[in-house]
């Protein structure tokens, strides 16, 4: 075996492990980083932990949040998920090293399927990876999203390798890395890989338009989709049972017309426009991605001493309260809500992708100009509706996903690509010298002209106002004070911007007069996009965001409040009045939570708090169990009202619609009284009461509720359990009974007379059925393979 060829491969796998350890160096330590999403995460999964840990199966459905919801896209294990161990051997590194690594390592084998030389390819994977938003997300604990992006390069050098005709390689890595793009969860970023995807694939068309070679194009495309179907097939699981529960969560239509005050409700088979837009990136903004701090940087920065807002402070109340401000200081002047950094891709790679763009030829380039634009375009969001709204509204799924910044993840992808493409022809012997003087030369005009441009100009060019300036005009001259620092930073990373252009030109302007030899060139080319990128970096994910693994692991301690409710061991449901509810993972770590942290809740939840909780209705506290509320740190309230586990009604209250249906829980008395739906039931009885039927909970698992009643007549019980027919079924003694939403969001059955045995259990049929098709899956990615190999032997 001839071990140089594979050396550079060796040493690329080093060169990513090593950085990404350095960058992420406390976890040698033993320290990890400590992120708000992962925080909350942990209260949201620690039943489901639990019970895996103690039963050594997915229960597929958790009780400790919202009172009750599928699993399926908080944490489950799916069956025949054979990709997971594939992912786990490419993500070897502690977290979030492994991430970090995960997109040098992909982004390399992009690269080297473009033909790029592996040191150019090297410097290039540590330009994407080093990108200030891919390692900002890192912060905030958005790992399925960095895990999502990690895998998009890996995706499209798939379809790059059947594009060129290596059909095996082509095939296999596409399914392989569709499969774990998949797996990585975060089906936002796969939609944005599908529209990168798209525009490769019109481009790639016209080309076999223009050549008459479309039959050898319809080729490609059948490759390419065999193995995105298998791909896709390997998670059938998970895709399934996401599917199913997208129509009853928050991304799925609801049924109701009226909004919480009364007010007709605009119609939507997905999220509220406003809510999709909430995050829209600025016009003018979009030239953070090449000068970092043009609006300020993130929403809070730290200015130093020599700063005017901090001396204007230190005059005015002094130095404590000066450096207490200065070092939350609202510099940011976009229109975001919250911003924790510039997305910024680096002044060199800017510098590059322009170089790319005018030396670069063919339907590479054309794709990559073409996908940035889209990306940056969209990303504008409510800035530039004409576009935005009309993909809100015909492009199928768009209105499933909040945040359209996040579309600009393409252009962090397409810019260091075609930069890292004009690199490499500026090193080719394919064009002259000439041209790539040339092409150099306007390269530099254009980007040290833009930079030159804000660094003279841009003072005077914008009003420096912010959303959040309200804050300091309680102090006349302070707000004056924060305006001349955020004109001085645009000015200084302007500066820092073209001083970085230059130099970056200067390197390859010796290169190109042969006073730097070309492995030189390229090792000060990739000090320097490290150097832009990392520095920026530093600042916001950086060694203070590490604490001990055990703060991690248990991320919330046990407050009084939390000791007292815990004494029982009965099973009830707990309120925490000292945040908010639908925004609160920490009181599912230690309770059954009438509330939680997840960005697709179920949609009827949701609108039972909007509509009902959030006036504080208290019979819906009572009929949800809640038995204690939290007011305070150390101060607990028990509602002795709580209806309990499950209770006999004396009264079926019949409705048609939904509106009637949630409007009816203004008024009625929830121990009394269920709200049913007309078209569930062919008649509604009347109920005879019985003063000594009881029902109660014998035992409670998150998977399965057993209850026993005693009545002597037919009597309908409410259940404070969340209603979702899609995999709970109801057992009476044993047989198969049917049972229907009440309530707007619990569930009611008719229990017969005499002494019974009541069982719920969530026997979800979607997991079922995607098992078979993931097996199937494996079988064809194993043995289309094969038998391509063995036809092109006897071929």
């Amino acid at each position: 075996m001839n071990f140089k060829k594979y050396l550079p491969y060796v040493i690329a796998m080093l060169i990513f492990v090593i950085a990404s350890i350095v960058y992420f160096n406390p976890i040698l330590s033993g320290k990890k980083i400590k992120q708000s999403d992962i925080v909350q995460f942990s209260g949201m999964s620690k039943e489901i932990v639990d019970f895996r840990a103690e039963n050594n199966e997915e229960p597929y459905w958790l009780g400790n949040a919202f009172s009750g919801m599928p699993a399926y896209q908080v944490s489950a294990y799916y069956p025949n998920d054979l990709v997971r161990y594939l992912d786990k051997a490419v993500r070897f590194l502690p977290r979030p090293a492994d991430y970090l690594f995960l997109y040098f390592i992909s982004f390399f084998v992009l690269l080297l399927a473009l033909n790029v030389h592996w040191r150019v390819a090297i410097v290039g994977s540590l330009a994407f990876g080093f990108s200030t938003y891919l390692i900002i997300i890192f912060g905030a604990g958005h790992n399925a999203k960095a895990h999502a992006i990690g895998y998009m390069p890996l995706v499209i050098a798939g379809f790059v390798y059947i594009f060129k005709q290596r059909y095996l390689l082509g095939f296999v890595i596409t399914a392989l890395a569709m499969a774990l793009e998949i797996y990585a969860n975060h089906p936002q970023m796969t939609y944005y890989l599908g529209f990168t995807l798209l525009i490769l694939g019109i481009v790639e068309f016209i080309s076999a338009l223009q050549k008459k070679v479309l039959p050898k194009f319809a080729k490609q495309v059948a490759v390419i989709l065999l193995a995105v179907i298998i791909g896709v097939g390997a998670n059938a699981p998970r895709l399934l049972a996401m599917k199913e529960y997208t129509a009853f969560s928050t991304r799925g239509k609801s049924e109701l017309t009226i909004n919480p005050d009364g007010s007709p409700k605009q119609a939507s088979n997905g999220l509220d426009k406003e809510y999709i837009t909430q995050y829209s990136y600025g016009i003018a903004e979009t030239f953070n991605l090449f000068i970092p701090r043009f609006m300020g940087g993130g929403t809070v920065e730290k200015l130093d001493e020599n700063s005017n807002f901090y001396q204007f402070l230190e005059t005015n109340i002094g130095r404590k309260g000066a450096k207490e401000n200065a070092n939350n200081a609202l510099t940011y002047w976009g229109k975001q809500p919250i911003v924790e950094a510039p997305a910024y891709i680096g002044a060199v790679l800017i510098f590059l992708f322009f170089l790319g763009a005018i030396i670069v030829r063919g339907k590479i380039k054309k794709w990559l100009v073409a996908a940035t634009i889209f990306s940056i375009v969209l990303s504008w969001g409510k800035n530039f509706g004409l576009i935005t709204n009309l993909f809100i509204d015909y492009v199928p799924l768009y209105n499933k996903f909040r945040a359209v910044s996040s579309i600009q993840v393409i252009a962090e992808l397409c810019i260091p690509l075609l930069g890292i493409l004009g690199l490499q022809k500026m090193i080719s012997s394919s064009i002259s010298s000439e041209e790539k003087i040339e092409s150099l030369k306007k390269a530099f005009i254009i980007t040290g002209g833009i930079a030159l441009l804000f660094m003279l100009t841009g003072g005077a060019l914008f009003a420096f106002e912010g959303i959040r300036d309200e804050n300091y005009k309680q102090l006349p001259g302070l707000l004056e004070a924060l305006i001349e620092d955020r004109k001085a930073m645009l000015f200084s990373d302007s500066l820092r911007s073209l001083l970085l252009v230059t130099a970056s030109s200067g390197v390859l302007w010796m290169l190109l007069q042969n006073k730097l030899k070309e492995h030189l060139a390229i090792l000060l080319i990739g000090g320097l996009i490290v150097f832009d990128l990392v520095s920026v970096d530093i600042k916001y994910v950086n060694k203070e965001d590490f604490v001990r693994a055990k703060n991690v692991s248990q991320p919330f301690s046990l407050t009084k409040a939390d000791q007292q409710i815990l004494q029982d061991t009965t099973h009830y449901r707990v309120a925490n009045f000292t945040t908010d509810p639908m925004q609160d993972g920490r009181t599912s770590y230690y309770h059954k939570s009438i509330g939680g942290y997840h960005a697709a809740k179920m949609k009827r939840y949701q609108e039972l708090f909007d509509y009902q909780l959030a006036k504080s209705n208290y019979e819906v506290l009572h009929m949800l169990n809640t038995k204690y509320l939290i007011v305070g740190e150390d101060k607990v309230e028990v509602n002795p009202d709580a209806n309990g586990n499950a209770w006999f009604v004396n009264k079926l209250l019949p409705v048609s619609t939904a509106n009637e249906e949630i409007l009816a829980l203004d008024t009625i008395n929830t121990k009394e009284v269920a709200v049913i739906r007309k078209e569930q039931l062919l008649e509604t009885p009347s109920l005879k009461q019985d003063s000594l039927a009881s029902i109660s909970l014998k035992k409670y698992s998150i998977n399965e509720l057993i209850y026993e009643s005693s009545t002597n007549s037919e009597q309908f019980a409410v259940f404070s359990e969340v209603f979702y027919k899609k995999g709970w079924n109801a057992y009476v003694d044993g047989e198969l009974t049917p049972h229907y939403q009440v309530n707007y969001v619990l569930r009611g059955m008719f229990v017969p007379e005499g002494n019974h045995t009541i069982v719920y259990k969530f026997e979800p049929e979607v997991i079922t059925q995607g098992k078979a098709v993931s097996l199937f899956s494996y079988a064809l990615l194993l043995l289309l393979p094969i038998g391509w190999i063995f036809y092109q032997k006897k071929k």
